[in-house]
């Protein structure tokens, strides 16, 4: 199953968020964007989506932003997965109409694997995917890491 940009940049910024030193300021929308290169107005539905979703503390105004809501022990990914990605169907059997339908069991498949997947996320936390914090500090401030660097 591949997840959406929507989840995967939701568990970015919540990843970016978590392994910041405490700090006193909250985050802004162009500190996402600068990070990321990605839209302001994509990073703002997003953080007002986690926002809402209780993940985020957001304040709004002038001297608005936000901030981690819970502590990265206590997010757990596979509810941050299902929240956040608009479908989980694998496969619409419907459109267009597949004349096995009836007779399928490809559907039931589907539907014990994404079980699967699911708990699998279940069993981990942001905590679990931040635990190398000082690499991912690092990454950011080297500039000539890569993606292919990563491998």
């Amino acid at each position: 199953m591949q997840l959406t940009r929507y989840t995967n940049y939701g568990i970015r910024i919540l990843m970016y968020l978590a392994i910041q030193p405490e700090r006193v300021e909250l985050f802004r929308i162009a500190e996402i964007t600068q990070v990321f290169e990605l839209s302001a107005n994509h990073v703002a539905k997003i953080v007002h989506h986690l926002g809402k979703l209780g993940y985020l503390k957001t304040i709004r105004g002038k001297n608005g932003g936000f901030r981690l809501a819970r502590f990265a022990t206590e997010i757990n990914l596979g509810s941050i997965v299902r929240e956040l990605e608009h479908s989980l169907v694998q496969v619409n059997c419907g459109e267009p109409y597949c004349r096995f339908t009836p007779v399928c069991n490809l559907k039931s498949i589907l539907a014990k694997a994404l079980e699967a997947y699911l708990a699998v996320l279940d069993s981990y936390y942001l905590s679990d995917i931040i635990n190398n914090k000082d690499k991912l500090l690092g990454s950011l401030a080297d500039p000539t890491i890569s993606v292919l660097n990563l491998s």
